[in-house]
């Protein structure tokens, strides 16, 4: 089973750093620290270096922090070999790592690709790409861990996995995203593939998990044609104050583009009756605006949108923009062009983070002063949009070609993931102002 990420980097001859051997993971791991400044004094710093083991390898999401300033991450594969759910304990100056749940590739699912979130209950929840009904090469789960009832006093104390739901594969869709809960305790996300259309496998779906007398129970809301209402959505949706959802699709959109295929597009789904109206707010021309959005979309506090593609632009590696509404109709404004070669898709593969004041914050998977992605932030000055790079990845023991987003807690501090590392599998990092 080869990830989502994995298929397009094949395509695209996309070729991230190679793994070394892992080493065994002891029952209290030691953290590998390297440290960098910027020109901006910002502090950067690996707080943990996955080793291949117990403690998995490939985390190719973001993570999600608790009240107390944990970190929650999936990693991909490793394990027992289909991926992992972690925590990093913050314990004064230290991390202590704990793997929480290791994936069998049976029903519990395979090869978690997205991030925990948060649920209203306190406990984690989730997506595998793969596992569920059809085994560890099909089609996905959604999931629910709970922690143990009472204090583990072992090195390895696995959360109590629940499987809400397991895609079929078929109209249903099959490789969900990120999950997201809606105000009454219901669950919406996207699928990569499955439901109908003119794709292969079926051009994805968006859906509905609402719990009801101990189970759930999935609603599909919206099948993508491939179309101009888009194909193939990697993102989550997020949801506005009157319920309305919102997504970007990687393909579809403009036909015109991409040989037919499109070059994506951002959508909106609105309650309608008993069913859901799609509109589809901007579709990419793989121009100035770039094409192929891997990232999902950030509100701001008047309610534009914000987000970002990962090819194209005016300097080829992608762009990031910004929706505005306005009469029953969205216009797009171009914010800012990143450095790259058109055809490698090196831009941002995660939504952007906002802060307080408006800066914007990511990763780009390439790129970066010596190609191996960054950490960048871009701030509002004088009518224009002004980038400043937070960590540039070097590929060694820093890590290269980061994938997920960023987690800005409220101190300003930055945390996510990357490839490579000091053994070759992966790094959790932390940017400290």
């Amino acid at each position: 089973m080869t990830s989502t990420r994995q298929n397009r980097n094949q395509v695209f001859g996309i070729s991230p750093c190679a793994a070394t051997t892992a080493l065994a993971l002891t029952i209290v791991l030691c953290l590998a620290v390297f440290v960098a400044k910027s020109a901006q004094a910002q502090t950067y710093t690996v707080i943990h270096t996955f080793t291949g083991g117990l403690d998995g390898t490939s985390p190719y999401a973001g993570l999600t922090m608790d009240r107390g300033g944990n970190l929650y991450g999936t990693a991909y594969s490793g394990g027992i070999g289909q991926g992992t759910v972690f925590k990093l304990k913050h314990s004064g100056s230290s991390w202590i790592f704990t793997p929480l749940y290791e994936f069998q590739g049976g029903n519990d699912g395979a090869y978690p690709e997205a991030r925990v979130i948060f649920g209203p209950d306190g406990s984690l929840y989730g997506t595998t790409s793969g596992g569920g009904a059809g085994g560890s090469g099909c089609c996905g789960t959604v999931f629910n861990l709970k922690p143990p009832p009472t204090a583990c006093m072992v090195a390895l104390c696995d959360w109590t996995e629940t499987v809400l739901y397991r895609f079929k594969g078929g109209t249903d869709g099959n490789g969900p995203n990120e999950v997201v809960f809606d105000p009454e305790g219901s669950l919406y996300g996207t699928t990569v593939a499955g439901g109908a259309g003119n794709c292969q496998t079926g051009c994805g779906v968006v859906f509905k998990l609402t719990p009801s007398s101990g189970s759930w129970t999935e609603k599909v809301l919206y099948q993508f044609s491939g179309g101009a209402d888009g194909a193939t959505p990697f993102a989550p949706v997020i949801l506005d104050k009157a319920g309305s959802l919102y997504g970007t699709t990687y393909a579809g959109g403009n036909l015109a583009c991409e040989a037919g295929y499109g070059c994506g597009a951002v959508f909106q789904l609105t309650p309608s009756g008993a069913g859901w109206l799609e509109n589809t707010l901007y579709s990419f021309q793989e121009e100035s605006d770039g094409a192929f959005p891997y990232a999902g979309l950030t509100f701001d506090q008047s309610g534009n949108l914000y987000g970002a593609v990962s090819d194209g632009g005016a300097s080829g590696g992608g762009t990031a923009f910004e929706l505005m509404p306005s009469g029953g109709s969205w216009t797009e404004a171009l914010l800012y062009s990143f450095t790259g070669i058109p055809g490698q898709q090196g831009g941002p593969h995660a939504s952007l983070v906002m802060d307080k004041g408006g800066d914007i914050y990511g990763t780009t998977e390439w790129d970066g002063a010596y190609g191996y992605g960054a950490v960048f932030k871009l701030t509002f000055s004088g009518g224009d949009w002004t980038y400043t790079a937070l960590h540039d990845f070097a590929g060694g023991n820093d890590g290269a070609f980061p994938t997920g987003g960023v987690l800005l807690d409220a101190n300003g501090n930055l945390y996510g993931t990357a490839v490579g590392g000091a053994y070759g599998e992966a790094v959790v990092w932390e940017i400290t102002p």
